[in-house]
């Protein structure tokens, strides 16, 4: 367990060759599945007194979107804004995104009456630079613009979708009335 740990604190360092190594490691799948139901654990008690979707849900919640997000982040970036040494596979990015949320952890502290939202801000402002780290090293990009772009056309279709599901649900009378 130590060599995870030893990794999620080289990932929060934002170390370059923490992302290259993951990268490469095959077997460290697993890890970063771990380091994102960790993190999303910690976000979990980091808002737990404004009523989230509860420990459980937001844990699923968490690896769906992980995975969803990895998947976008490859097909974006391999298939529409490849560099000129562009190679990867959805395992590669599957393994350095999920050490890229290894900066949540600072979110648990939200939990700390008047720390909540500079925890989760801090927490989530560290998570986005790591993630722009681990998507520049997994797809082998000479520019870390052209990672930002990747991350922000991501975002923006994930955000789409979500639009989308909401309307689509409420059209079918599937939201509850905000009144």
């Amino acid at each position: 367990m130590n060599g995870i740990v030893d990794r999620m604190i080289r990932a929060a360092k934002l170390d370059v060759n923490l992302y290259e190594e993951v990268e490469a490691d095959t077997g460290a799948t697993g890890q970063a599945m771990v380091v994102v139901i960790v993190t999303s654990i910690a976000a979990g008690i980091g808002t737990s007194g404004e009523g989230g979707p509860g420990l459980v849900v937001g844990v699923i919640a968490a690896l769906v979107g992980w995975y969803i997000w990895a998947f976008l982040t490859y097909f974006i970036g391999t298939r529409f804004l490849p560099g000129p040494n562009t190679k990867a596979d959805i395992g590669e990015l599957l393994r350095t995104t999920g050490f890229s949320s290894s900066p949540g952890l600072i979110r648990a502290l939200g939990i700390v009456p008047g720390l909540g939202p500079i925890a989760l801000f801090a927490g989530s402002m560290w998570m986005l630079v790591a993630m722009i780290i681990a998507v520049r090293q997994a797809l082998d990009y000479e520019t870390t613009g052209r990672a930002i772009a990747v991350c922000v056309i991501g975002w923006l279709v994930q955000v789409a979708f979500l639009v989308a599901a909401f309307l689509l649900l409420g059209s079918l009378g599937l939201t509850r009335d905000a009144g």
